[in-house]
């Protein structure tokens, strides 16, 4: 194994265990038990904790902007923006370490370094969606805030999808995409739907309807 794969297996194995215990509450030894190497090597190639915190925060971020792109390829507009969403939810889905290593990282934005770092990550999300979709800042803004309500909705979420305080809000969240739905659509994906209910829109008939919808009122 190359230098460059063993560091890129180090900062999977980072994500892991600080999207469990965060910052603070992750030891080194943890991280470096869980890839075989020892903590003299992990020092070597991530100097402090920090310095590897930082790491797994460019890492997370880049994964989202790597879906994004392969999601949004030959597509502009509502089209890019709505198959960003769906994919977005879907990494959610495979692998909810992501969703995890986001909450953590926000968590520990009291460190200027980190705080630096995940501004940085953030704000390249945020131009990414721009330059693949066009889209105009107020749309971008409701994509990235249905977002995360849908993440923090996610992170809480129960594993029957029988929660009577939340529904309501995840009610208005499909409402507003049947229109553009069609029959074979998971509901807002990373959110379970209650039991005996029957398969909702996804996120990508949302964001379309979304984006339509801002679309129409600003004509």
């Amino acid at each position: 194994m190359s230098a460059d794969e063993r560091r890129d297996q180090v900062i999977r194995a980072a994500v892991a265990e600080f999207a469990m215990r965060g910052l603070e509450g992750t030891s080194t030894s943890d991280i470096a038990k869980r890839v075989g190497v020892s903590q003299p090597y992990l020092f070597r190639l991530f100097p402090t904790k920090r310095d590897l915190f930082i790491a797994a925060v460019g890492y997370s971020c880049g994964q989202v902007r790597d879906v994004f792109s392969e999601a949004a390829e030959g597509r502009y507009g509502t089209e890019a923006l709505a198959a960003m969403g769906e994919a977005y939810q879907n990494l959610l889905l495979a692998d909810n370490e992501l969703l995890g290593m986001q909450l953590q990282q926000f968590a520990a934005c009291h460190d200027p370094e980190v705080q630096t770092a995940v501004r940085r990550g953030m704000q390249g999300i945020w131009q990414h969606v721009e330059n693949l979709s066009g889209a105009p800042v107020d749309v971008r803004v409701d994509f990235f805030a249905k977002g995360m309500l849908c993440n923090m909705i996610a992170a809480m979420g129960r594993a029957d999808g029988n929660d009577p305080m939340w529904q309501p809000i995840l009610d208005v969240l499909r409402d507003e995409s049947r229109a553009a739905a069609g029959p074979d659509r998971a509901s807002c994906e990373a959110i379970p739907v209650r039991t005996g209910s029957p398969r909702e829109p996804g996120y990508a008939e949302y964001v379309l309807r979304s984006f339509s919808s801002d679309s129409d009122s600003s004509a």
